[in-house]
């Protein structure tokens, strides 16, 4: 019998994580100064978290790593106006979900106009949906289940599905998820317990079942 990891629907209580915010000071000295090396060493340090959470919202490798370049370079072309009114980290995990989202709204869309326009009769060649790919956040047996909550986190509203994300698939705490979403520790819990909820609502039969 395939099970999920109730935790991930469930939840956990929050937790601490250290930081490396002095290191992560120097490294935006340095790079605000033009070092290359400083530059490669942001990346080396930052490029796998942010490809995951990309890839956690995006569902498409090729698409993540086309996203997670583009964070790195807005990095490399604004980091002189990086002014330190959040983590470095934060500001990364901004980045990120913001084109993510940014880049599925316009697929979203393109794929809506070809709908459209081929019921209109003109000859456009429909968008496919990309290749599901497994989920880096759940090591879960069982594609159907997988699949069926990926397609469950899929409609979360996107506040609710970016707070999920970052929870359990970075593992941030409720205090750097509020810092990346610009709200308070209570708004996080409140998107949380939200998600959670509907998740649970929509698993329950199938966990019965399963």
């Amino acid at each position: 019998m395939y099970t999920l990891p109730l935790s991930i629907v469930y939840g956990s209580p929050p937790a601490t994580h250290g930081t490396a915010a002095a290191a992560d000071a120097e490294l935006v000295a340095q790079l605000q100064q033009g070092s290359e090396a400083a530059f490669r060493t942001l990346v080396e340090r930052y490029q796998n978290r942010i490809y995951r959470t990309v890839l956690a919202l995006l569902r498409s490798p090729e698409e993540a790593e086309d996203v997670a370049q583009e964070v790195f370079v807005e990095v490399y072309q604004t980091i002189g106006r990086f002014r330190g009114e959040a983590a470095l980290s934060t500001w990364l995990y901004r980045l990120a979900t913001s084109r993510a989202l940014k880049n599925r709204r316009r697929a979203r869309a393109q794929k809506r106009f070809a709908y459209f326009t081929s019921l209109l009769g003109f000859d456009n060649q429909l968008l496919h949906e990309p290749a599901h790919q497994v989920h880096p956040q759940a090591q879960l047996e069982g594609q159907q289940q997988l699949t069926h909550l990926l397609d469950l986190i899929d409609r979360l509203p996107e506040q609710q599905q970016v707070a999920f994300t970052l929870r359990h698939e970075q593992d941030l705490s409720y205090e750097e998820i509020a810092a990346v979403l610009n709200t308070t520790v209570p708004a996080v819990e409140s998107l949380l317990f939200r998600a959670r909820k509907t998740l649970r609502h929509h698993l329950t039969p199938t966990l019965r079942h399963a």
